[in-house]
């Protein structure tokens, strides 16, 4: 049995282990204000434990569940990509995107993705693991790392970096669970996004759930025969199961959904197409996301000229649609899902 990873402890689990070697529940507190609130690498640095403590939980016990192995920065937006090494070897990304004086986590939830999203550099290479909850939780706490550097602390959390977070329900609920505790990262759950392709029994259990999340549906097409062309998981799950879970979703929760779609230059960016679009998500409390294609490394696929995604914007907002197109955030760093990750795995050999 391995070392227990401490950050995928919640407060009480941690005081109930400490507890068993015959500590005060106190020192629990202690602990998740050196890990969560002053950032600390080392257990060396939690000057108030006792040395023998410290010295067990040094044996027992992980404290930082990944390593940073690249690091880049966009000047032009202030965004900043992170390419972690987990225990195992296996690579992740996190993304820091700056919104004025206040940031965004986007953390990845598994290694590698099995849904075959054609515009998706998370795909290439397919699955390689799930993400256990510890290893979420430090990718925030990177991220949060960089962000007071720059003067800011990360208000929100997406989970729309590589991987389908309903894919990996239990781990992830876990991890939305932890960084909301008041006494670690204290992020509330209205400020914590997870982005679907669609997996519709996990939408409609997350609904149950009662959590007041944002829920991010990628669509990328107004109709299942081109949406089932882009992503595969459409064939399982068509439009006409997957628009009704959004119902249930949104109805439960008492939150909107959002729609991402990404926009494709000549295969989904057609006023048609948007008019399509705007019929579909009639009656559904929705907004949609308009994000023009960030192209995959070696992806075929192209962006629309600016003009193509201001007109296909405006046919939607006419018909009632709230619609917003998303802000480029580090294009210029790959930092769009999954890209740094298959860079960086194809120079080292390491993919396929």
């Amino acid at each position: 049995m391995g070392k227990i990873k401490l950050k995928g402890l919640s407060c009480t689990e941690l005081a109930e282990l400490l507890l068993s070697w015959g500590e005060a529940r106190y020192r629990a507190d202690q602990i998740y204000t050196w890990a969560f609130r002053h950032l600390v690498r080392s257990y060396a640095e939690m000057t108030n434990l006792p040395a023998g403590l410290r010295a067990r939980l040094e044996e027992e016990t992980v404290l930082e569940a990944a390593a940073i192995v690249r690091r880049e920065f966009s000047p032009a937006t202030g965004t900043v990509k992170l390419l972690f090494s987990l225990l195992d070897g296996q690579a992740v990304e996190g993304v820091l995107m700056r919104y004025r004086s206040w940031f965004s986590a986007c953390i990845s939830s598994q290694a590698g993705c099995r849904m075959g999203c054609r515009f998706c550099a998370s795909t290439l290479g397919g699955l390689a693991r799930n993400l256990e909850a510890a290893e979420m939780v430090e990718q925030v706490v990177a991220l949060e790392r960089e962000a007071r550097r720059a003067g800011g602390r990360v208000r929100s959390v997406v989970l729309m970096g590589t991987g389908e977070p309903l894919d990996n329900y239990d781990n992830v609920l876990r991890f939305i669970h932890l960084i909301a505790q008041p006494q670690g990262l204290g992020i509330g759950y209205r400020r914590i996004a997870l982005s679907t392709c669609g997996l519709v029994p996990g939408i409609r259990r997350l609904a149950r759930e009662g959590l007041p999340l944002t829920l991010s549906v990628s669509l990328h097409a107004p109709n299942d025969e081109l949406r089932g062309r882009l992503m595969p998981i459409n064939r399982r799950y068509p439009l006409s199961e997957l628009l009704p879970a959004c119902r249930e979703y949104s109805e439960e929760t008492g939150r909107r959904v959002t729609f991402e779609y990404a926009l494709i230059a000549g295969v989904n960016d057609s006023l048609k197409q948007a008019r399509e679009l705007a019929k579909l998500l009639q009656g559904l409390t929705a907004h949609v996301n308009l994000i023009p294609l960030n192209p995959a490394v070696e992806g075929k696929l192209k962006r629309p000229e600016p003009g193509r995604v201001a007109a296909f914007a405006a046919v939607l907002r006419a018909r009632g649609i709230p619609t917003t197109v998303r802000r480029e955030l580090g294009t210029d760093i790959s930092a769009a899902c999954g890209q740094l990750r298959h860079q960086v795995l194809r120079e080292e050999g390491t993919l396929w």
